[in-house]
Order: structure tokens, then sequence, then C-alpha cells
């Protein structure tokens, strides 16, 4: 965390809300520099001449790893808002640069358009409205369904969905949930809401459906025609969180063979979404321009939240709203931080192997001198296993809460002695009803282990059981497959064929009691991220198992 000292710079890199501007001007110790509208190469001059503490951004400009070649003084990075996609938070993060937003500021304006959308659906508002300026009277055309007595399906329980769900059951609904991190039915106001392990199991169950999670591999196209033909009849949709959570070919093909009563979009997969798109033609489905946080309340709200989180951070008051974990090593030796480094790292690599939530994670960090860093090393691995799964943004000071609300446990073990020099070992473990009764707890188990030897640099050197020896780093990408000939070869032509270099592979096989099949584990690191394309292409292999592409 930067020192405390006298009159603090803070960019306004893009408009903001009056109110923070001069939330700004009546602090003794900041100063307020404006300039909104400038390109890439112009704030980057500005940065690079130093005197820069602060940015504030919404999303209009691009932070990218060129504005942050050369930052100068710049400590912190704060985005009025939730989404952080215009920030190269990885380039931030390689500089020490804290990046901020402000999710809580715009949870309530977010959750209210969601709901007031699925209202304006149900009662046709948009349309009537339309007619009436026609100088229409048609009172039958238009006739709607009422929320009481309903069931809404609430895909994604953080902030914005739990919000959702109090305003649904304020008006007599009944309300359904699925969360890969709940695995138990939920109490809010006083209405028990009963939740799914999958939105297949939900999907029966609901009369309408609105999504509020983040946009993954594995929540794209979440609700597609597969997904529709598990819905009710007539289900009614609503997706103010991202665009392609919802595949909108399906939509269109469900609007209009009358399997979905109607559907409110506020996000979409390009925005804006082209001229000729079947989208704006389609039947009963109403559309916003991403409208979700736009409120003068919410506006002024992120604008002076973000001003005040730059505030804090600079004058050493601690991190409010951490997307990164920038700040948190401070107070560690090199070595200390390595192993925090290495903590996030494994983590990452190992989000994207679990796919049915997690009941409980061990961390056992072993080694002389590490002790002190427990802590740090456990909301590290929480935050690498759970960001990717979650619509929120996560940093070591809230993920604990988020894990104890979602009823993950947690249990941390630091000891001495270690004669490697030091060994981090991180075993998560799925919830025991996410399988078949009859698995063994240890199939429902994912493992890594990675050290620190005398260079510094963090190595993974097991997962799942399969040794390995690497420096994760940058686009990863895991394969896992049957030990047959012929599998490397194909998979390089895979990557060749599209155009990615591989920069570094290690591969480990491995053959246990009871497996017909010997299988392997490759473990790539990419020049550049693999696309969705490439992905499809590895899956489709013969003898190859799973595949996941992770950013480290």
């Amino acid at each position: 965390m930067p020192e405390a000292s006298p009159k603090k710079t803070i960019l306004a890199a893009d408009k903001l809300a009056p109110e923070g501007l001069d939330w700004i001007r009546s602090q003794p110790d900041a100063e307020l520099l404006e300039k909104p509208g400038l390109s890439e190469a112009e704030y980057a001059a500005i940065l690079r001449g130093g005197g820069v503490h602060a940015m504030i951004v919404r999303s209009a400009i691009t932070v990218s790893a060129g504005v942050l070649a050369d930052p100068g003084d710049l400590a912190v990075i704060a985005r009025a808002g939730v989404g952080v996609d215009n920030i190269d938070i990885p380039a931030a993060t390689a500089r020490g640069i804290l990046v901020v937003n402000t999710a809580e500021a715009s949870t309530i304006t977010t959750a209210e358009h969601a709901f007031t959308l699925l209202a304006s659906l149900l009662r046709n508002i948009a349309p009537a409205a339309a007619s009436m300026r026609e100088g229409q009277w048609d009172r039958s055309k238009f006739q709607g369904r009422q929320l009481h007595g309903m069931t809404l399906g609430v895909v994604g329980l953080g902030r914005i969905g739990r919000t959702v769900a109090e305003r649904a059951l304020a008006f007599g609904m009944k309300v359904v949930g699925h969360d890969p991190f709940v695995h138990a039915d939920l109490q809010i106001d006083g209405h028990t809401v009963r939740t799914f392990r999958s939105f297949a199991e939900l999907a029966p169950h609901a009369d309408a459906v609105t999504f509020h999670v983040p946009k993954t591999a594995e929540t794209t196209g979440m609700l597609d025609e597969a997904s529709f033909a598990l819905c009710r009849d007539g289900v009614f949709v609503v997706n103010a969180s991202r665009g392609g959570i919802v595949d909108e070919q399906a939509l269109v093909a469900a609007l209009g063979s009358g399997k979905c009563g109607g559907a409110a979009l506020d996000v979409y997969t390009s925005e804006p979404p082209p001229a000729d798109s079947p989208l704006r033609s389609a039947p009963r489905l109403l559309l916003t321009p991403h409208l979700g946080a736009s409120t003068q309340e919410a506006q002024t709200a992120v604008s002076v939240e973000a001003a005040k989180a730059c505030m804090a951070y600079l004058r050493g008051e601690g991190i409010s709203g951490a997307v990164n974990a920038g700040g948190v090593r401070v107070d560690l030796s090199p070595r200390q931080r390595a192993f925090v480094e290495l903590a996030g790292k494994m983590a990452t690599l190992l989000s994207p192997m679990i796919t049915r939530g997690i009941a409980g994670v061990e961390v056992a960090l072993d080694g002389d001198d590490l002790a002190p860093a427990a802590g740090t090393v456990e909301r590290t691995v929480l935050v690498g296993l759970l960001q990717r799964h979650l619509a929120s943004a996560l940093n070591v000071i809230n993920v604990a809460d988020v894990a104890e609300k979602r009823g993950i446990r947690v249990t941390t073990r630091s000891s001495g002695g270690d004669p490697g020099g030091g060994k981090l070992t991180l075993t998560v473990h799925g919830p025991a009803d996410a399988v078949d009764a009859s698995t063994e707890a240890a199939d429902r188990s994912r493992r890594i282990v990675g050290r620190v030897y005398a260079d510094g640099a963090p190595r993974v050197v097991e997962v799942n059981g399969y040794a390995m020896d690497m420096v994760p780093a940058g686009a990863m990408v895991l394969i896992q497959n049957e030990d047959k000939p012929g599998i490397i070869g194909a998979v390089g032509t895979a990557f060749g064929s599209a155009g990615v270099n591989i920069a570094d592979m290690t591969i480990s096989r491995r053959s246990r009691e009871g497996e017909h099949v010997a299988t392997a584990l490759m473990l790539l690191k990419l020049d550049a991220a693999a696309p969705a394309g490439l992905l499809a292409d590895l899956e489709a292999l013969p003898a190859v198992r799973k595949v996941a592409a992770v950013q480290v």
C-alpha cells in the first residue's frame, strides 16, 4: 500500500457524475485532473509523465497494457461501475497497480432493472404503449400475466440475484434458484428458496427465468436449444447480466415456436446488436440498450465510491472493492510473496476442472517462515478458485465471506521444515451429492501441488496425481486424454492449424488401480489464448476426455 503524502492527483479519464468530481475537489490532499475522451496513446503519455496517482474510468476507454507500459506514479485504477473488461488486469497487477470497482453501488439499480423488465414483459407494457401512440385502443390484444403465484427461477444467487429474489418474493412470487456454489436451500426474507444443482434441474420448475451470472465457458449459451426443451412451455426469459448467456439464435427460435412466451434482454453477444439482427424483429421480445446500471442514483453512487476508494488506498486507509490482489503482498517477505503468487496461479489453474461446485478446500503450506503468509495464501486460493464461477468481483478482503455464505469449508495448515524449501498443496472437495453415491470421496476431489525453489519461480509439480514441472503463466490449456499413440501429434496439428503457438508443454501419465486405460495430462503454455474453435477441435479428438483453458 502506498505511503500517505500530500496532494494525490486523480485522473478522471471518463465522464463522471458531478458529485464524484465535487467530492475529489473537496479533499485537501487531492487534486483533480479531468481528461475524458482521449486516445490510449494520450493517456499513456499522461501517465508516463508522472504525477498521476489514481485513475477513474467507466466503459468509454480501454486501459490496455500499452496505456500501462510506463505508468509513472499510478497506484490505483477505479472502475466507476462493475465490469472491468476494459482494464488489462494482468498488466495492472504486474505493475503493482490496484484495480477496484464499485459493484455494491449498482446492485439495487441492476436488480431493479431486471425485475422491471420481467414485470413489463408480463404485462405487455412496451407494445401496448406503442399501440396507443398509433391511435389504437385494443385491450384484449395486450392481456398479460400476473406476477403473484408465478415461480421465478433465479440463476446466480450473488448480490444481484438475491436482490431480485427479494423483490419477487415481495410481489408474491415463488422463487427457486441455481448457483453452483450454493449447496443448500436459502432463507430470504422469511421465505425458503429451493436451490438446484444445475440449470437443467431448475428449468422444469420455473414459469420465468432470470440470469445473474458472469460470462464464462460454463455459462456461455447456458440457455440454448437443448435447455429450452427442458423448460416449461411458454417460459419467460430475462437476461440483464452478460450477453451470450442466452443463446440468441435459440431464443429467436423459441419465441417463434411459442416455447418461450416472451423475453427481455438488456445485454447482447455483440453490443449494439447489428441493425439486421433477428432480435430486432422477433415477436414478444423486449429490448433495452444495456441500461442495467443507468440511473441517476447509481451513476452518482459509483462516481463518489470510486473517488473514495482511490483516496482511501492512497492514504493508506485500506482497500475497498479490489478486483485484483494488488497491495496485499506488501507486508510479506519476497519468499512469502512468491508463495502468495503461487497460490493464486495454482487455484486459477485448478478452477476450470471444478464443474460441480465446492464443498471444502484444504490448504497445506509447508516451509520455514511461511506461517505469516498462511491467511493471505488461503484467501488468494479462494479468489482463484471462485472468481471464474461468480459474477461479482472477488478480492482477499471479501472472499472469505463469499465462501462462508456458499457453505464452503476452508481449512489451512502451516508447518515448517520442508526439505524441498517450501511446498503448497491445494485440495478441493466437491459436494457429496454432486456425483453418484457409489463414487469414492477421492474421486470428488481435485489436488494440485506447487513449490518455490531457489530461483524464486513458482512451479506446479503435480495436478490430480500427474507429476508436472512448469512455471504457470499467461494463457494455458489442460488436456486429459487416454494414454494412446498419436495424441500429442494430433494436439500439435490442431494448434498449428489454428495458428496458436505452444510456448511450453509438459506431459505426465498415470495408471491407477481400477482404471482400464492409462490416462495422461498435458499442460500447455501458449503465446496467445486458445480460441473457442480450437478448444472444440481438441475436445473432438479421439481419446481426449477433458479440455480446459485458463488465463493464469
